[in-house]
């Protein structure tokens, strides 16, 4: 086997950073005041608190042995922005997106990763597959999705 065909029969990772600010809301209409305040303390504060996300999406598939590349970074972009970043992007996310409204999922880090991953998994070029997701919500917390199972 050729180091060419080596390299072509491997599947590479490719980790791309992509930034959005939001805000949210963690609350339950169907609880009192003392009950949301005592599960999401002042994330139950209305209106609600933002912030400046890092969203990382790694792919993962073969070099395609003509431009050294695993995908078109500017196809994936262009993906990612659409229907990933220009939806969520200044938005508050209770009010933005039906599964987070009034009654329904709480958007927490782990289900905007939910989300984003039902947006992106379909919708990727056929050369590579999506590996791993991670939010980051700030810098001291971060879900995460990934093909292989949980982090650890």
């Amino acid at each position: 086997m050729t180091t060419e065909s080596r390299i072509n029969a491997m599947k590479i990772a490719l980790e791309r950073r992509y930034r959005f600010s939001a805000s949210h809301l963690y609350r339950r209409p169907e609880w009192d005041e003392a009950r949301n305040r005592a599960r999401f303390g002042k994330c139950a504060n209305l209106p609600g608190h933002g912030h400046n996300y890092r969203l990382y999406v790694t792919v993962r598939g073969e070099v395609d042995p003509e431009t050294g590349f695993v995908v078109d970074l500017g196809r994936l972009d262009a993906i990612v922005q659409e229907h990933v970043v220009d939806i969520l992007d200044h938005q508050h996310l209770n009010a933005a997106l039906p599964e987070f409204g009034e009654g329904r999922a709480i958007p927490s880090s782990e289900n905007l990763v939910s989300w984003i991953h039902q947006r992106l998994a379909s919708r990727l070029p056929a050369v590579c597959e999506l590996a791993r997701l991670r939010l980051e919500e700030d810098e001291d917390l971060a879900a995460e999705w990934s093909a292989d199972g949980p982090a650890p």
